[in-house]
C-alpha cells in the first residue's frame, strides 16, 4: 500500500461515498449496491457493540477500520486502475466480502480473538427480548396486550381492568361485591416480561415464559392468592388481615407485606425463593422455614435449604440486566435462552461445573452477550438459526 492511501481519513471517505452516489452517473447497479455495504459497516458495527461504552466502541471500530486498510491493500495489488473511487469501490467489495462471510474479520479484547463466525452474522442477530405478555379473562377471551390500546381493557364483576401509558396490567375493585370466581391469567412467552398492579396495590413482575392465576379480585376466602409458573418478582402491599400467598408447583410462600423473587422454572433444579426486603415462611411438603432478607429458600417438594446468597444475581432480570458473576454456566445460559428464545446444544467437552462472569445489559442484541461471555475462554458458541452450540 503507498503512502497516499495510508493517510486516507475513513470517516470522510464514507462521507465522500454518499457524494459519490449522486456524481457518478455511470456507476453501475453492482458498484451502487457495493458502496451501500461499505457505508454499511459502520452503522451494523456500531449497532453489534451496543452494550459497549463509546471508549471502546471507537477503539474497536479504529480497528475494524485496519482490516478495512487490509481489504484495500489487497484490492491495489490486484489492479491497475489509479482512479481513487474505482479504488473506493474494490475496498467496498472487499469489506463486504468480510462482513457478510465473516472470514478474517475479528474483534480484539485484550489478548482475545474472536471471530464473527462463532456469533450470528450481523444481518440475522437476535434481537433482545421486550415488554409483552398474554391477558386470558375467565370468559376465556384473551388479550395481547402489546397490542392492545392504552385505557380500560375490560370490566369483570367490579373489577376494572386497565392498561397505563407505560404498559403496565392495572387491577382496581370498583366495589366490594367483586365476584371472587373471575379467574384471570397473565402469561408471557420467552422473549417477553410484563408487570402487572393486583387489586391490592402489590405489583408483580413477571420474567419471560412465565405465568400468573389468580382470581380478578384478588380475594379468596380471606387471603391473597396467585399461583406462579416460572419467575416473577413481587412487591406485596402490606394487610395483616390478608396474608399474600404463592403457590407453585414444589413451594408455597406466605407473607404479609414484603419484596422478594420466585423462580419456579420447571427446567431448574428446584424451585427458589429469595428474599429482598421484610420476611417470608416457605412450605414444602412437610417443611416450613421462615427466611431472612439475603437469604434463599431453595426446595424440590421435600426439605428446604436456605442459603445466603448474591440478591444481584437473582433479580438481575427486573432491572434489565444479565448479571453473571459467580454463577453456575448452565443456569446462566438457561436465563439467556429464555430472554432470547433460543435453544442451546451443549457439546460432551463442556463440564458441568464452570461458573460464568461479568454483567452485560439484556438490552444487547444476542451476538454481544455471547462475545462478552466467550471472552473468558472457557467455552466457544456457534449459532445456527435460533440454537446455540456451546462447545469447550
Amino acid at each position: 500500500m503507498n503512502e497516499k492511501n495510508k493517510s486516507i481519513d475513513w470517516d470522510k471517505l464514507l462521507e465522500s461515498l454518499q457524494q459519490a452516489q449522486q456524481e457518478e452517473k455511470n456507476l453501475t447497479t453492482a458498484e451502487l449496491e457495493l458502496l451501500d455495504k461499505l457505508k454499511a459497516i459502520k452503522s451494523e458495527s456500531f449497532d453489534l457493540l451496543s452494550g459497549y461504552k463509546d471508549y471502546h466502541r471507537q477503539q474497536r471500530w479504529l480497528e475494524l477500520k485496519a482490516h478495512i486498510a487490509d481489504a484495500e491493500k489487497h484490492a491495489d495489488e490486484n489492479t491497475h486502475t489509479a482512479r481513487p473511487r474505482r479504488l473506493w469501490i474494490r475496498i467496498a467489495a472487499a469489506a463486504s466480502i468480510i462482513l457478510v462471510s465473516g472470514i478474517g474479520f475479528y474483534f480484539y479484547q485484550g489478548s482475545k480473538t474472536l471471530t464473527i463466525d462463532q456469533v450470528q452474522q450481523l444481518a440475522s442477530d437476535v434481537a433482545p427480548g421486550k415488554q409483552g405478555a398474554t391477558l386470558t379473562l375467565a370468559n376465556g377471551k384473551k388479550i395481547r396486550l402489546t397490542e392492545a390500546a392504552n385505557g380500560k381493557l375490560a370490566s369483570q364483576s367490579g373489577v376494572t381492568i386497565t392498561k397505563s401509558a407505560n404498559g403496565q396490567l392495572i387491577y382496581q375493585i370498583e366495589n366490594s361485591n367483586a365476584n371472587e370466581n373471575q379467574v384471570n391469567t397473565l402469561s408471557t412467552t420467552s422473549g417477553e416480561t410484563y408487570q402487572v398492579r393486583l387489586p391490592d396495590g402489590s405489583d408483580v413482575w413477571l420474567n419471560s415464559a412465565s405465568s400468573l392465576t389468580y382470581k380478578a379480585s384478588l380475594n379468596e376466602q380471606g387471603k391473597r392468592i396467585v399461583n406462579l409458573t416460572g419467575e416473577a418478582y413481587f412487591q406485596v402491599a402490606k394487610d395483616k388481615a390478608h396474608p399474600f400467598i404463592v403457590k407453585t408447583n414444589k413451594q408455597e410462600i406466605e407473607v404479609l407485606g414484603t419484596h422478594f423473587n420466585v423462580n419456579s422454572y420447571n427446567d431448574e433444579p428446584a424451585v427458589a425463593t429469595t428474599l429482598v426486603e421484610g420476611s417470608v415462611k416457605v412450605t414444602s411438603g412437610n417443611s416450613k422455614q421462615t427466611i431472612k432478607p439475603g437469604e434463599q429458600a431453595k426446595s424440590n417438594g421435600g426439605d428446604i435449604k436456605v442459603n445466603e446468597v448474591d440478591i444481584e444475581n437473582v433479580t438481575d432480570w427486573k432491572e434489565g440486566d444479565f448479571y453473571l458473576n459467580h454463577v453456575n454456566f448452565k443456569t446462566a445460559m438457561r436465563k439467556i435462552a429464555r430472554w432470547y428464545n433460543v435453544e442451546i446444544i451443549y457439546d460432551a467437552s463442556v463440564p458441568a461445573d464452570i461458573e460464568s462472569g461479568g454483567w452485560i445489559s439484556r438490552n444487547n442484541k444476542l451476538s454481544a452477550v455471547l462475545e462478552s461471555i466467550e471472552t473468558s475462554g472457557l467455552v466457544h458458541f456457534k449459532v445456527e438459526g435460533n440454537k446455540i452450540y456451546v462447545s469447550k
